[in-house]
C-alpha cells in the first residue's frame, strides 16, 4: 500500500508541475498568436488515452508519463516535424515572430516552475512557519548509521562544524558535508575536539544515503507499560525516562537491542521519574522485553511563525537556496569521485515521498522537484528549453539566425543524450533495486 501511495504522489506531483510549465509556453504562444498544434500531459508515441480538439490546438494525456509537451507550429523541437520547416514562414508560426518574443515562449515553462516552487514555500511558510533543531539541543549528541560509522563518527559524538566552521543547526550537517565537499568533520568525543576525515568514497556514499547518515540520539521515553511484565512490577508509569541498563547508558535507538543480551533474566535500570532519578530491577522474558512501549523523549527545537509579508523572503531565499543546492550537486556529479554512481531515476524520486499521504511533505517535495527541473530545463543543452534559449540568444546578438540544420542535428543530439542519461539513472536504480 506504500508504494502506491508513492507513486500516486510522484505521479500527481508531476503532473502539476508539467501541466503547469506547458502552460506557461501555451499562454505566451497564445498571447503573441503563435499556432499551439498540440498541448499534451504525458507523451503519446502511436497513440493517447485521451484526447479532443478545441480550436487550432488538440488537447490530451499520452500514456507515457515522463513529462509533457507543447507542439508550437514553425519551431524545431521533440516532434522534429521537418515537413513543415520545409515550408515558408506564415505569420502565426514560431519562426516568423521577433526574437524577444520567441525568447519569452521559451523561458516561460520554466519561469512558471520557479514561481510555483516560490508561491509553495511562501504558503508554506505562513502556515507552518519555519522550525530547527539547534545543535545545542542534542542531549546525548548523534547516532551513527553503518556509513556514519564506517566514515568515523560514532554514537554519542557532538557535531560542532563542518570543513572547520561551526554549525548551530543539526538539520544542516549532512547537507553541509554534501555540498561543501567536506573534507573533515569536526566532534566532541569523550570530551575532546576531534577532527574525522571523509574521504571522496565517503562523501559519495553520503549523497546516494543522504537521510540515515545521522540522527540525534533520543533518551527512550515510556509511552505505555503492560502489566504484568517486568516493568510494571518495579513500578515504571508512562512519562518515565530510562536513562541506564545495568550501568550503562541507553537511548531510544538502542535500548531494544540492549534488552536481547538480557533475555530470562533481571536487569538493572536507571529511571528519571517526577525529576528524580531512581534504581529499579526489572525482569526481562524470553522474548528480550520488560513490557514498555518506548517513544523518543523530546529535544528544544526552534519555532518561528511569520505573516504572510514576512513569508515572501523566506519563500524567496529558499527557492534561490534550492537553485544553489542543485547546482552544487551537478558540480559533485562531474568533480567527486564515484559521485555519478549515485545518480537516481523514477525510483529513486518516487521513493522520496513519504507511504502515507501528507499534504505537507507533498507540496514542500513538488516545490523542490518543480525548482529542480526549471533549472536543469534551463541549462544550454539541445533538447531543453535552455538550448532553444541559447540559439535565439545568438540570433538576438549576431542578427543572423542559426542553420536549420544545425539545429535540427543539435536538436537530435541533445535528445539522444538526455535519452542515455536517463536510461542510466534507471538503469542505477534497477541494480540498487535487485541487490537490496
Amino acid at each position: 500500500m506504500g508504494v502506491l501511495v508513492q507513486i500516486s504522489q510522484f505521479i500527481l506531483s508531476l503532473s502539476i508541475i508539467v501541466l503547469l510549465h506547458e502552460a506557461g509556453h501555451f499562454l505566451t504562444a497564445r498571447m503573441f498568436k503563435i499556432k499551439v498544434e498540440k498541448f499534451y500531459l504525458f507523451f503519446d508515441p502511436w497513440f493517447s488515452l485521451f484526447k479532443f480538439k478545441r480550436g487550432d490546438t488538440e488537447y490530451g494525456i499520452g500514456w507515457v508519463p515522463l513529462g509533457g509537451y507543447v507542439k508550437i507550429a514553425g519551431m524545431i523541437d521533440e516532434s522534429m516535424d521537418k515537413e513543415q520547416m520545409k515550408q515558408p514562414p506564415q505569420p502565426w508560426e514560431f519562426r516568423a515572430k521577433p526574437g524577444w518574443q520567441r525568447l519569452i515562449v521559451m523561458v516561460a515553462g520554466v519561469t512558471v516552475n520557479f514561481i510555483l516552487g516560490f508561491i509553495i514555500f511562501t504558503i508554506f511558510t505562513v502556515k507552518n512557519g519555519t522550525s530547527y533543531l539547534p545543535t545545542k539541543s542534542l542531549k546525548y549528541g548523534i547516532y551513527c548509521d553503518s556509513l556514519a560509522t564506517k566514515a568515523g563518527l560514532r554514537s554519542t559524538d557532538t557535531i560542532v562544524g563542518v570543513n572547520g566552521k561551526t554549525v548551530t543547526r543539526f538539520d544542516s550537517i549532512t547537507m553541509d558535508i554534501i555540498f561543501d565537499k567536506a573534507k573533515s568533520i569536526q566532534v566532541i568525543r569523550g570530551g575532546k575536539e576531534q577532527s574525522i576525515p571523509i574521504s571522496e568514497d565517503i562523501l559519495s556514499a553520503i549523497l546516494g544515503d543522504a537521510k540515515g547518515f545521522i540522527e540525534p540520539l533520543y533518551a527512550p521515553l515510556v509511552d505505555s507499560v503492560r502489566p504484568g511484565f517486568g516493568a510494571a512490577t518495579a513500578g515504571i508509569k508512562k512519562g518515565d525516562l530510562i536513562l541506564k541498563v545495568d550501568s550503562t547508558n541507553t537511548y531510544f535507538q538502542t535500548m531494544s537491542a540492549t534488552m536481547q543480551k538480557y533475555k530470562n533474566k533481571d536487569v538493572q535500570l536507571s529511571v528519571l521519574s517526577n525529576g528524580q532519578t531512581h534504581i529499579v530491577t526489572a525482569h526481562v522474558n524470553d522474548s528480550g522485553q520488560i513490557g514498555v512501549v518506548i517513544t523518543r523523549d523530546s529535544l528544544s527545537v526552534v519555532h518561528t511563525s511569520y505573516s504572510f509579508f514576512q513569508s515572501i523572503p523566506i519563500g524567496l531565499n529558499r527557492t534561490f537556496a534550492t537553485v544553489g543546492n542543485v547546482a552544487k550537486q551537478l558540480n559533485i556529479m562531474f568533480t567527486v569521485k564515484g559521485a555519478h554512481k549515485q545518480i537516481g531515476g523514477f525510483y529513486s524520486i518516487g521513493k522520496s515521498y513519504s507511504k502515507v499521504w501528507n499534504w505537507s511533505s507533498f507540496w514542500l517535495f513538488t516545490a523542490f522537484i518543480s525548482v529542480m527541473l526549471a533549472f536543469i530545463n534551463i541549462l544550454p543543452i539541445p533538447a531543453l528549453d535552455g538550448g532553444h534559449v541559447i540559439f535565439l540568444l545568438y540570433e538576438m546578438i549576431t542578427g543572423r539566425k542559426p542553420n536549420e540544420k544545425v539545429m535540427e542535428y543539435a536538436q537530435w543530439a541533445g535528445m539522444l543524450l538526455l535519452l542515455t542519461l536517463m536510461i542510466y539513472a534507471n538503469g542505477l536504480d534497477v541494480g540498487r533495486w535487485l541487490h537490496k
